[in-house]
């Protein structure tokens, strides 16, 4: 994915909720002004012109409260150009899934992803609806969705 986003004029930035205690901080903090800050806080620093286009969600919204992904989606929409897509991936098939969302970091030449994941341990997944996950993403809305091969639902908003 990186090298394909090298091909053009883009600039990466990743912001790492799932390793730094991002997912539980968003999922115990009280819905409101500190669940807010709390969003904004972990979200990289930008500038007035820069906007976000493109947000990889990846398979975060599993890890997330409705209301934690909402305030996340809502303070990643104040960054973001009209029109941008988010995309997500939500498990849908199975009733389980890792206990942690994936770690892959490039390597230094940013030919390959080593797999840093702690664990492989299950948890109960939460197996949100369309309608549920619409409702927790903020402003952005549902474009498109479609069932993959391996079980999960795959998602497309535009805010």
């Amino acid at each position: 994915m990186l090298a394909l986003l090298g091909q053009s004029r883009c600039r990466v930035e990743i912001a790492d909720l799932a390793h730094f205690g991002g997912i539980e901080r968003l999922n115990t903090t009280e819905p409101g002004p500190a669940l807010g800050n709390a969003a904004n806080s972990m979200l990289p620093n930008r500038l007035a012109d820069d906007a976000f286009d493109l947000v990889f969600c990846w398979d975060l919204p599993n890890y997330l409260s409705l209301n934690a992904l909402s305030t996340l989606m809502n303070a990643i929409g104040q960054h973001a150009r009209p029109g941008a897509v988010a995309h997500a991936l939500i498990y849908y098939a199975e009733r389980d899934m890792c206990e942690h969302p994936g770690r892959f970091v490039p390597t230094a030449d940013g030919d390959e992803l080593i797999d840093f994941s702690a664990t492989h341990a299950s948890i109960a997944a939460p197996r949100y609806s369309p309608e549920d996950l619409d409702k927790g993403m903020g402003r952005f809305v549902l474009d498109r969705a479609r069932l993959l091969s391996n079980g999960m639902q795959e998602f497309l908003f535009q805010l």
